[in-house]
């Protein structure tokens, strides 16, 4: 990439170990229009590749290494703190991080990573937080180089829109998406990181399915993972956010093993949970998600229905002008006979409604006063 450089300013070096630039950087590109050795998938010694980057609560992995992988969703779903999880964990083990990051600043970003519990001693030292304001020249690209020196293990772009922007490409063209691949992600997935792309998802629920916004080559050019996130509970300073994770795409095939299959046809993967305390202190976990067998399944759909039966049997007694016999409140409530007596039953023992003895034996219900330890006095027959 050639730049122009004013009066009395210097042009960059072109030596790269002058410039920082590990020194395989330097040697020719590989030649890959050759035929390549299959001896390794023949025999069965070739290995596919595992999502080694970045892990779920009970260990499985998340993101695969030297590959392009992605995060799309609406906004405030979840994405940064979902890559922000994987950046402490790889730093926490060690690692290089480099945080592309095209949207937010880095108060905000370092910010969230120490509230997850971040070391700044160890976010000091590796994370590498970058936020590009112009397409790079040749020096900014000097200056990406000596981060990769370090070989982060994760990559993470975040403002895929931004970012192709500034590179003055169209995020519809499918011809500018391969080319901002070419130029930028697929240098930083060359040194060997997994590269995540954090995106957004199109606005309308009814044709989201698989697709971030823009060309489908964003979904046809990853080689890695591609997870689509749905928000369940807003997240916040003070309250529980969840947002649920989806595999759209797994194209070396590793990760769905570990998941759940779904109606909408997209892999169940794990949960997001941030229990966030305070601005300052945040608890997050990513779930795997957990198999509910039949009986469970239909035991939540019988406590729905009865908690349902509850609250309109004591809607019924609230207008009701006079006790209502169990027939009575039968009449005025739809549903199974069955779940009517068992929501009446329990509202009984809750102590929700009263029960007196009225004519011919008959029982008679109403909503339980606290002032007199009874319900309503009737008066006169209920039907």
């Amino acid at each position: 990439m050639n730049a122009y450089f004013g009066p009395g300013e210097e042009e960059p070096p072109h030596d790269w170990e002058e410039a920082g630039i590990p020194a395989q950087q330097t040697e020719p590109a590989p030649r890959t229009w050759g035929a390549q050795d299959l001896r390794s998938v023949l025999d069965g010694t070739y290995k596919p590749p595992q999502p080694s980057v970045g892990r779920r609560d009970d260990g499985a992995g998340l993101f695969y290494p030297g590959r392009m992988n992605s995060i799309a969703s609406e906004s405030e779903a979840g994405k940064t703190w979902f890559a922000l999880i994987a950046c402490l964990q790889e730093i926490n083990d060690g690692n290089h991080v480099l945080y592309l990051d095209f949207e937010d600043d880095a108060g905000g970003v370092v910010g969230r990573l120490l509230a997850l519990g971040a070391n700044p001693g160890d976010v000091l030292e590796r994370f590498h937080y970058v936020r590009p304001e112009n397409k790079p020249s040749d020096v900014d690209l000097i200056d990406l180089g000596a981060v990769l020196h370090y070989s982060p293990t994760l990559a993470i772009v975040d403002g895929v829109t931004e970012g192709m922007s500034l590179y003055g490409l169209e995020i519809k063209d499918n011809t500018d998406i391969a080319s901002f691949g070419r130029q930028l992600l697929r240098p930083i997935m060359n040194s060997g990181a997994a590269v995540v792309t954090l995106d957004h998802v199109v606005k309308s629920s009814e044709n989201r399915g698989r697709y971030s916004i823009g060309g489908v080559h964003k979904l046809n050019g990853l080689n890695g993972v591609m997870y689509v996130m749905e928000n369940r509970r807003p997240f916040g300073v003070g309250v529980t956010g969840k947002s649920t994770i989806r595999i759209a795409k797994d194209r070396p095939a590793q990760l769905r093993k570990n998941g759940l299959p779904h109606s909408s046809g997209m892999h169940w993967y794990a949960d997001l949970v941030i229990k966030s305390e305070t601005a300052e202190f945040a608890e997050a976990h990513l779930y795997a998600p957990v198999q509910r067998d039949e009986e469970e399944r239909q035991d939540d759909e019988e406590q729905k229905r009865i908690a349902k039966m509850k609250r309109e049997i004591l809607a019924a007694l609230g207008v009701a002008r006079a006790p209502l016999s169990t027939k009575g409140v039968e009449d005025r409530v739809s549903g199974r006979a069955s779940d009517k007596r068992r929501a009446l039953a329990s509202l009984v023992d809750e102590g929700r409604v009263a029960v007196t003895s009225g004519p011919r034996g008959a029982l008679l219900h109403s909503l339980f006063n606290p002032s007199t330890g009874a319900g309503n006095p009737p008066e006169s027959d209920a039907a």
